[in-house]
């Protein structure tokens, strides 16, 4: 069997059989330049993950991208699959998905040493809701801590338990000057106020940082935990360019110090910025126009979508984009808000503007039956 394509797909199709052969065939091409395999959403079992532990091991291996998410893999299918990269120092595989699957306490001591392996070249490791508890989280992160060659640069451990250990592991990590990691997704990982601040300390206290992105969705941070994220954007050296805090309680005054914050690093990096489902108030909106008003306003893409805004914090943000000219908001997200007739008249009005930079805006249209939709709209369609 040969393969000239560089990417396979097969979701939700494959069998053992099939799995094993497609396995079999690769180790034995010696000229395969396959580099993507996607076998998300598969039950491979121990055959299998045998089958693909073998492949991996091959110093003829070309795969640099390997898909295993929803597959129900176990400790030993993943003790098998990072004892085979850490057995090859010639593995070219540089991200690995195993997100919604149980490696178990065996399973994660191996991704650990995979990941304190001098040779690893992983650079994207995906284990969203993997069930890894406080000591599996701490073992990851200081397995990369003890690893100054490390290339990870994701890492993604949503819908997981890192605790107070596994976070204190996190923020030493991040504090670290050798750190790689440039994106970290901690959505619905029960981040409270105390994690949130040594989290953001940490990121603080190292000016080396390269983390560009931090997912923090559907956690806790409180008041005290929003104090340093906003002291965390107020300083000259922050590298974030991607904050993501949907539906973390955010309240008027968390807004607003975010805000006040981004207006007084002139500075700042941040392109992106999620605070849908808070309840920013009328204070918030009125710094969050403050903020776009703002000639030094770095912001692309800006996401309050479900934060109870109403046709007074429309006109507001509108009256904000047109008054300035250096603006550099591309995409504003407001769907499920109240803008009303008259805040929507302004916010179309907005992005049929010609010198607005508005290139699409998402709002919520209800049709006559009720049902309400996300509309959106592009500059494009208006002109």
């Amino acid at each position: 069997m040969s393969f000239s394509s560089s990417l396979y797909s097969l979701s939700s199709s494959i069998t053992e059989e099939g799995c094993a052969a497609l396995c079999s065939a690769l180790r034995s091409n010696p000229s395969s330049h396959l580099r993507e395999l996607n076998l998300n959403y598969n039950e491979p079992g121990d055959a299998d993950v045998k089958q693909l532990s073998a492949l991996l091991e091959s110093p003829n291996c070309t795969l640099e991208k390997l898909y295993l998410s929803h597959c129900s893999i176990t400790e030993e299918g993943c003790a098998a699959l990072c004892s085979a990269l850490r057995s090859n120092p010639s593995s070219r595989l540089r991200e690995l998905k195993l997100s919604y699957n149980e490696p178990g306490d065996s399973g994660v001591k191996q991704l650990s040493a995979l990941l304190e392996d001098p040779h690893c070249t992983l650079e994207k490791l995906y284990l969203s809701r993997c069930s890894i508890p406080e000591e599996g989280c701490a073992a990851l992160c200081s397995a990369l801590r003890s690893n100054p060659s490390s290339h990870l640069r994701e890492l993604k451990l949503k819908y997981n338990e890192p605790g107070e250990s596994g976070v204190k592991q996190l923020s030493a990590l991040l504090e670290d000057p050798h750190c790689t990691l440039e994106i970290l997704d901690l959505s619905y990982c029960s981040i409270t106020e105390d994690d949130c601040a040594a989290l953001c300390s940490a990121l603080r206290s190292n000016p080396s940082s390269r983390l560009r992105e931090l997912k923090l969705k559907c956690n806790e941070p409180g008041d005290s935990g929003v104090k340093q994220i906003s002291a965390l954007l107020e300083d000259p050296h922050c590298t974030l360019e991607k904050l993501h805090l949907s539906n973390c309680s955010i309240l008027e005054e968390g807004c607003a110090a975010l805000c006040s914050a981004l207006r007084s690093n002139p500075s700042s990096h941040l392109r992106e910025l999620n605070l849908n489902t808070n309840i920013p108030g009328n204070s918030g909106v009125k710094e969050l126009s403050a903020l776009l008003e703002d000639p030094h306003c770095t912001l692309e893409k800006l996401d309050m979508s479900r934060c109870r805004i109403t046709v007074e914090g429309c006109t507001a943000l509108c009256s904000a984009l047109r008054s300035n000219s250096s603006s550099h908001l591309r995409e504003l997200n407001l769907y499920y808000n109240k803008p009303g007739d008259s805040g929507e008249k302004q916010l179309s009005a907005l992005l049929e503007d010609p010198y607005s930079t508005l290139e699409i805006l998402y709002l919520t249209t209800t049709e006559p039956s009720g049902i309400s939709y996300i509309k959106k709209m592009t500059k494009h369609t208006h002109t």
